[in-house]
């Protein structure tokens, strides 16, 4: 039988015992997965819309209400809820994009901004009257209950399926956008509208489908984080602003930026609550001032 794992006074970087350093890391990369999702999604709506969807945060909580719903409603367990939410969240994305947002367009971007915060402030307003403001659980698979034992340290497998599930999803993502036909329509709809149209492409179906996939993302997200963080009408608010940061960090529109500036600000912040804790709810805003004074349009963001 195997001897257990013993941290001795060799087991340690800087002072820091390595199990809480990977435990913390291990933290920041799940906190990265759901910055990276989100953060891609924005970018996705950004690049095509130009619109600045402060409503992300309220549809990624909508995504783990829908979740709950279903599970205590219907009886239809993660996996379901995984495929079948990020469709009727999006829904809800699509209607709002053909009812409200398609107004916009021609205005300034002030304007989008105020219609998308407004209408976060009502659907949180909706749900905090509703289930109040404390969190309800969600039950994580049985197939992903339990964990492993790295020696260095415990790995949950539901946290591990999170960040293999979010790299995953936007690696694909990634890969559509820029190296598919279809990625090139997208981008050359941004440009220039009237000459994809004139091609027979229905720019503004692609333009609404477009919010949707933005929107079903957070969704998605939504869904994975319920049995991490519980959901709550606030789980929503409690992340956007940062997630917003990681967006400006990477680049307004940047997929590949918002991708790897999601994770790596997650592992930053987790090393940050390792060494320097009285600075991790700040960390990520103090990179992103330094950033906008030497490189106003983010790491991976073309000046235009």
């Amino acid at each position: 039988m195997r001897a257990p794992f013993r941290t001795t006074a060799m087991d340690s970087i800087f002072g820091v015992p390595v199990q809480a350093l990977f435990g913390q890391l291990l933290i920041g990369l799940i906190n990265g997965s759901f910055y990276a999702l989100l953060s891609l999604g924005l970018a996705v709506i950004f690049g095509l819309l130009n619109i600045i969807n402060f409503t992300h945060g309220a549809q990624y909580m909508m995504g783990a209400f829908v979740a709950y719903l279903l599970a205590s409603k219907a009886g239809l367990g993660y996996w379901w809820s995984l495929a079948l939410v990020p469709l009727v969240v999006g829904f809800t994305g699509v209607v709002i994009e053909r009812l409200m947002l398609s107004k916009l367009y021609r205005l300034d971007h002030l304007y989008g901004l105020l219609l998308t915060f407004g209408l976060a402030l009502i659907i949180q307003g909706l749900f905090r009257n509703e289930y109040g403001t404390s969190g309800l659980p969600y039950a994580m698979p049985a197939e992903l209950a339990g964990g492993r034992n790295l020696g260095f340290m415990f790995l949950p497998n539901y946290r591990a399926w999170v960040i293999v599930a979010s790299l995953g999803v936007c690696i694909g993502t990634w890969f559509v956008i820029e190296k598919t036909k279809l990625g090139s329509y997208l981008r050359a709809a941004t440009e220039n509208p009237a000459l994809v149209q004139a091609f027979g492409i229905n720019v503004p179906r692609m333009i609404t489908l477009t919010y949707g996939f933005g929107v079903a993302l957070a969704a998605f997200a939504g869904v994975m984080a319920a049995p991490i963080y519980q959901v709550s009408p606030q789980m929503g608010a409690d992340l956007i602003i940062v997630v917003f940061a990681v967006v400006v960090i990477g680049g307004m529109g940047s997929i590949m930026g918002s991708i790897v500036t999601g994770f790596a600000l997650g592992l930053i912040e987790g090393l940050t609550k390792v060494f320097y804790p009285e600075a991790s709810n700040t960390v990520i805003f103090i990179i992103m001032a330094i950033v906008l004074m030497f490189k106003p349009a983010g790491l991976f963001g073309s000046q235009k």
